[in-house]
């Protein structure tokens, strides 16, 4: 059972020493050539927190670590939790501009990326006042990082329950990005809510989680620390690549994976999917955005798996919601609250009243997860975080057993004629097109209706379809009201970095186009 008090007092970097301290030759991190066990992880991350230290880091302070997938990753991360200082999450894809702006709201004093982004950070005027730390030296050498010898290092100085670990920026699909705090109370608590969800078939140091999602996004972070939680193999991939993915699900055997819904479909229909063997895999869970029922369905056929079908979000530093391991399940649900976290729907005009069983409100959830607030945005923390509970801006309903139901956005919603429209709902239809590999569905402002409702569509490699026959294939699966106006077929989707559709992109091109 999950007892808060126990890990109450539990910083980050103390996980890590637990499990050098029960499994410390057990393999803790795979990337690519280089393999590191408990010990020496921990070794390298105090060397590399000792070089920080000497260079006059100090506790609260602000670092962005602009890395990708990589044990250096890793050690910047972990380092940084030992000198009780705050990572500041930052996309490698960023461009001057996304940097300019997070660099002035975080206000970071040190900076570790590797030397492809010079040139980038030449550009932004900010940079002349941060402290650069580049992974790899003049030569190109990557090991950089990756030093043993341990010098002077201070008390280890952690207040777990207030002082901040991550400044997790939001994806910006909804309006400007914002610094969510999650403090090492909120991260800890949130890894062993989780845990406890997958406690009976994951054994402590026996498992290897495969680490293919950004790691500067808050549910791969998670995952990474999960692994370290639970002495687990971590087995890094720099970037997603289906091929390679399978590559390493051939070599290395991994029982535990977090995806995106892109990630798996992009899976399911890799040409060579048949040649390789997925029962590997204790759990696979996704995240991000919510999973089609039909994409479900295929991934447990071809993986033997349960699949772990969950919610979440930043503000709750990850997760909130999962699918329960055994008993009733229900496919299509996100689940039921996660141990330690309270949920409730409620209308959204006031934000107060509890709807009724089946009916669509907000959710908002109370739980050891929620944020500490918004990084210098006090106002938009009070509206976010009421009394203790979250309002999450997503639309959901309850059934009679305690499930949840993502409908969708509460900005994402679409009111054609009068009637409310959930895109999720009409996305839910489309993906069971046989041709359909992705689909979007959004709303558009329209003169007569006040918004209607379009989708944009990606086919599965080598087929072909026409508006007419897609939106002919429509009629009787879903309420005519809730049918596209009108349907584009393209090669691909915007997403974030972690594979999340770009719905609000898709309106505001929409928009353009139609002079709107």
């Amino acid at each position: 059972m999950l007892n808060l008090n126990d890990i109450s007092q539990l910083s980050i970097y103390e996980m890590l020493e637990q499990s050098v301290q029960k499994y410390p030759h057990r393999l803790a991190v795979i990337d690519g050539l280089i393999e590191l066990d408990y010990v020496r992880l921990k070794e390298t991350v105090d060397a590399f927190a000792s070089v920080l230290y000497q260079k006059g880091f100090q506790k609260g302070d602000r670092v962005g670590l602009m890395l990708p997938n990589s044990v250096h990753y890793m050690v910047s991360y972990y380092a940084a939790m030992r000198l009780g200082g705050i990572v500041v999450q930052v996309n490698p894809l960023y461009q001057t501009s996304e940097l300019e702006y997070m660099l002035e709201d975080a206000d970071p004093k040190w900076f570790i990326c590797g030397r492809n982004q010079s040139e980038k950070l030449e550009r932004v005027k900010k940079f002349e006042n941060v402290h650069v730390i580049f992974t790899e030296d003049e030569n190109g050498s990557n090991q950089v990082l990756l030093k043993e010898k341990v010098n002077e290092l201070p008390p280890l100085n952690i207040n777990p329950k207030e002082d901040i670990a991550v400044l997790q920026y939001t994806g910006g699909t909804t309006g400007k990005s914002k610094g969510v705090m999650l403090t090492h109370f909120n991260i800890v608590c949130n890894i062993h809510q989780s845990g406890e969800v997958v406690a009976p078939v994951m054994v402590e140091g026996e498992e290897r989680l495969l680490g293919i999602s950004p790691l500067t996004h808050a549910m791969a972070m998670t995952n990474m620390n999960n692994a370290i939680r639970t002495a687990a193999t971590y087995i890094i991939l720099e970037k997603f690549n289906a091929t390679r993915v399978l590559e390493l699900i051939r070599q290395y055997r991994p029982t535990f994976m977090v995806g995106s819904p892109t990630m798996y479909i992009a899976l399911l229909n890799h040409p060579d999917l048949e040649k390789y063997d997925l029962s590997c895999f204790k759990i696979c869970v996704s995240g991000s955005a919510p999973l089609p029922v039909e994409v479900i369905k295929e991934l447990e056929r071809k993986t033997g798996a349960q699949i772990f079908e969950g919610y979440g979000l930043s503000e709750g530093t990850t997760s909130t919601h999962r699918t329960p391991l055994g008993g009733k399940r229900k496919i299509g649900s996100v689940g039921v609250p996660i141990p330690g976290t309270v949920s409730k729907i409620v209308d959204m005009e006031t934000g107060f009243e509890e709807v009724p069983v089946g009916e669509n409100g907000e959710l908002i959830i109370k739980g050891p997860q929620v944020m500490k607030g918004y990084w210098k945005k006090p106002e938009e923390t009070m509206l976010t975080v009421r009394n203790g509970w979250l309002y999450t801006g997503d639309i959901a309903y309850r059934d009679e057993d305690g499930f949840y139901y993502i409908s969708g956005r509460k900005k994402d919603m679409v009111i054609a004629g009068g009637l409310n429209i959930y895109p999720a709902e009409v996305e839910e239809v489309l993906y069971q097109h046989p041709k359909v590999a992705e689909a979007c569905a959004f709303g558009v402002p329209d003169a007569y209706l006040g918004e209607k409702l379009l989708a944009v569509i990606v086919l599965k490699k080598g087929e072909s379809l026409t508006e007419n026959e897609f939106l002919s294939w429509c009629e009787g699966r879903i309420a005519r009201y809730k049918i596209p106006r009108a349907v584009e077929f393209r090669d691909a989707l915007p997403k974030t970095i972690v594979g999340k559709i770009l719905r609000r992109q898709l309106v505001e091109e929409y928009k353009t186009k139609l002079q709107i």
